[in-house]
C-alpha cells in the first residue's frame, strides 16, 4: 500500500513526517531521513490503534508499506512586514496536497479519528486530582491543565484561520469545558467542508480544510503522548 509523506523540518529542532492521507499518523526524527525511517513503525501503530477502536477493522493495510516522499517544507519565521526574521510568526508546513479538497469519505474517517483521539486524551487525565492537573513540571511550559487548554486553543485557532471559529471571548475558562465546546464546533463545521476548494492566506500562511484536519488530528494525538509521559512521572513519584 502506498503512503504519501510530507516532511516538515525545524519543528522545535526536529523533523516531522506527516502521512498525508491519514490524519493523526506521523513520526518524528532528529533529521528528515530519521523521521522518514520512523514512518513504517508509526503506520503499524496507527493501524493497530484504528483496529482497537473500530471493531477490529482498519482502512489501511500496513502489511506492504511503500512510502512516497511527496513534499518537504522548512519552517521559518516572519516579521510584521512578512520578511524573514529570527523571531516572529512561525510559518508551518503547507504541502501541495493541502490544496486538495477533502472528500466525504476522508471527512467521515477524520471524524472517527478525532472521536477516538479525544477519548484517548481524556483517559490520560482521568482520575487525576486538581493538584496533579496543575502541577508544574521542570522544563515544561505547561501543567497538564495547561496542555488541555493549549490543545483546545490551537484547535480554535485552526478554525479561525478559515474564518470558522466562534468569538474568542466565548471560550470557556474551564479546560474540559473548553475542549468540549471547541471540538463540538469543529465536528459541526467539518462535514460542511467536503469538496470545498477554498484556500485562505492569513498572516503569511496558507490554510485549507485539509490542513486544518491534518493539524488538529496531529496536535491532539501528539499532546496525548506528551501527557502520558508526564502522567507517568506523577504516578512514579507518587
Amino acid at each position: 500500500m502506498f503512503f504519501r509523506v510530507g516532511i516538515e523540518n525545524n519543528v522545535e529542532g526536529r523533523s516531522l513526517a506527516w502521512v498525508l492521507e491519514h490524519p493523526g499518523c506521523f513520526a518524528y526524527g532528529p533529521s528528515a531521513d530519521h523521521a522518514l525511517a520512523a514512518v513504517p513503525g508509526a503506520i503499524y501503530q496507527y493501524s493497530d490503534w484504528i483496529i482497537n477502536r473500530n471493531d477490529g477493522f482498519s482502512w489501511i493495510d500496513p502489511s506492504d508499506i511503500e512510502l512516497i516522499h511527496e513534499d518537504s517544507w522548512d519552517v521559518y519565521t516572519i516579521d510584521e512586514s512578512f520578511g524573514l526574521a529570527r523571531e516572529g510568526y512561525e510559518v508551518n508546513a503547507w504541502f501541495l496536497r493541502d490544496w486538495k479538497p477533502l472528500t466525504e469519505q476522508e471527512i467521515n474517517r477524520g471524524l472517527k479519528i478525532l472521536e477516538w483521539s479525544r477519548v484517548d486524551l481524556l483517559e490520560t487525565v482521568a482520575g487525576l486530582s486538581t493538584e496533579q492537573m496543575t502541577l508544574k513540571f521542570p522544563g515544561e511550559r505547561w501543567s497538564l491543565e495547561g496542555i488541555l487548554k493549549h490543545v483546545s486553543g490551537a484547535e480554535w485557532w485552526y478554525l479561525n484561520r478559515l474564518g470558522l471559529a466562534f468569538p474568542k471571548k466565548d471560550l470557556p475558562s474551564n479546560a474540559l469545558e473548553r475542549l468540549e465546546k471547541v471540538r463540538s464546533h469543529l465536528l459541526e463545521v467539518l462535514p460542511r467542508l467536503a469538496g470545498t476548494h477554498e484556500v485562505l492566506g492569513i498572516e503569511g500562511e496558507f490554510w485549507s480544510p485539509r490542513k486544518v484536519l491534518r493539524r488538529a488530528a496531529w496536535h491532539e494525538r501528539d499532546h496525548t503522548f506528551h501527557i502520558n509521559r508526564l502522567r507517568d512521572q506523577i504516578l512514579y513519584n507518587k
